[in-house]
């Protein structure tokens, strides 16, 4: 949690609260339903927690703003970055039922007002959005494929509307296909820690 504090040191006392009660929900809730690795519980904050916070270091969403969160597993990123946009909608998708309702249940019961979940695959999901967001669920230009349907025409915020994705390791391969349209930001140079030096936010505008 301090690790946290120390990046977004101007949380209100609600989102303090809020990601200080993730560890003993998530560890609950995964010893029922595997949505993180067991050996990896522990390190919930930092390869968790902040890493979906890395979003927030390219893109502070404008109120009003709505986000599909593809392939949020047990709530990543869209549980964190719910907690640090409250005034925006995100909408979390997942195939796996069990998962979702693991979301689903966290989200409710740290009170957050701007999320809602759903168990589909990702070619169900009809909405426009203005951002997709997704942690390493498939190839880049897979993802577009399946979310460019879903990404609204009307911009709002600083970044184009598009796809932003969490990922790791070499990525010029797969990102060739839609390189002029893409920027990628090393999580290192705004987090420091170790576990991030692989790990890149890589946004595609629509």
């Amino acid at each position: 949690m301090e690790l946290i504090l120390k990046y977004f040191p101007d949380l209100t006392e609600e989102q303090k609260r809020q990601f200080a009660d993730l560890y003993d929900l998530y560890t609950d809730w995964n010893s029922k339903i595997n949505v993180i690795s067991r050996k990896d519980i522990e390190n919930l904050y930092e390869h968790h927690v902040l890493h979906s916070l890395g979003i927030a270091k390219v893109i502070r969403f404008k109120p009003g703003t709505k986000v599909m969160d593809l392939g949020t597993g047990g709530g990543f990123p869209g549980i964190p970055l719910a907690i640090l946009f409250p005034e925006v909608q995100f909408h979390l998708v997942d195939s796996i039922g069990k998962k979702v309702r693991v979301a689903t249940e966290i989200a409710g019961s740290i009170g957050l007002k701007n999320v809602t979940t759903r168990h589909a695959r990702a070619e169900e999901e009809k909405q426009l959005f203005d951002f997709v967001v997704s942690r390493a669920v498939m190839p880049l230009t897979d993802l577009l494929k399946i979310i460019r349907k879903n990404i609204s025409p009307k911009q709002q915020n600083a970044l184009p509307n598009g796809l932003i994705c969490l990922k790791g390791g070499e990525l010029e391969r797969e990102t060739m296909p839609v390189k002029n349209k893409t920027t990628m930001w090393n999580l290192k140079e705004f987090f420091g820690e170790e576990f991030f030096e692989t790990k890149k936010v890589v946004y595609v505008a629509n």
